[in-house]
């Protein structure tokens, strides 16, 4: 059964896609199809802000693309040298919050210890957030993008939590999109499941998908990442079949079986 996967491929220095890994290993012809381009900003103004952790009580990151612009930042020898040296070791001091095991895994590349990685999703980090902060005088830093939803700052806020949002990436639709979907149609035909990854992905696929699926879209199995991208597709139309328990290639295989299932049943949230 094939499932097409709306979502940027890892790193090819990593080795092959881990979604595309796990869903293989269970009998599925797994495709990419990159739906995001992301251009990176402030990042001096970023680094400058990293340079002081002392104004800080600690580090959030909710996006992997937030750690790939420090990663840019430190290619830099000066930058490079002054995070290993003293900053890297004065950060770590403090709590790092994540979101999900992809952005955990590169809060470790830049040598710092991540927490709250089981969260899943905004909503359930900002809870864990609060568990462990009062209010104080020190933010909490969050390099975000552009079209960050506003739960985890409005959920700290409430708290009495700072925190300083510093957009760092800025989020626009893949230039090769409306390309690779038709290429993958019409060469692969109708997928047996589609997997959107976050909410711009259904922004940017929904009409193209619709489109080019015609009167088979209601025979796709459409699944979801989490509940925040559930919740733009039910928002726009989608009936959504299965949402991951957590944003893990596990999770996802296990939710496109069960509803792939002749007798499927749709997972909760």
């Amino acid at each position: 059964m094939k499932v097409l996967l709306l979502k940027d491929p890892k790193d090819k220095e990593s080795g092959p896609d881990p979604y595309v890994k796990e869903l293989g290993l269970y009998g599925f012809e797994a495709t990419l199809i990159p739906v995001l381009s992301f251009e990176f900003v402030s990042l001096e103004g970023l680094f400058e802000k990293l340079s002081h952790p002392e104004c800080y009580g600690g580090l959030v990151f909710t996006s992997p693309r937030a750690l790939e612009a420090i990663k840019i930042c430190l290619r830099e020898n000066s930058k490079n040298e002054a995070w290993s040296k003293s900053l890297k070791q004065q950060w770590n001091a403090k709590p790092t919050y994540v979101v999900g095991k992809a952005t955990a895994s590169l809060v470790e590349e830049i040598g710092l210890c991540p927490q709250g990685e089981k969260s899943g999703n905004a909503e359930k980090l900002a809870e864990y957030i609060c568990s462990r902060e009062g209010p104080h005088s020190s933010p909490l830093l969050f390099p975000c993008g552009a079209l960050k939803r506003e739960v985890l700052p409005t959920a700290l806020k409430e708290k009495g939590i700072p925190l300083e949002s510093l957009t760092v990436y800025q989020t626009a639709q893949h230039e090769h999109l409306q390309q690779s979907l038709s290429s993958y149609f019409s060469q692969q035909g109708v997928p047996a499941s589609i997997v959107f990854f976050s909410p711009s992905g259904v922004k940017f696929c929904l009409q193209h998908i619709q489109k080019l699926s015609g009167d088979f879209a209601n025979r796709i199995k459409f699944a979801a990442i989490g509940p925040t991208t559930a919740e733009a597709m039910e928002a726009a139309g989608i009936p959504v079949s299965c949402t991951a328990e957590s944003p893990t290639p596990q999770d996802l295989t296990a939710g496109i079986q069960k509803a792939l299932r002749p007798q499927n049943c749709i997972l909760s949230e």
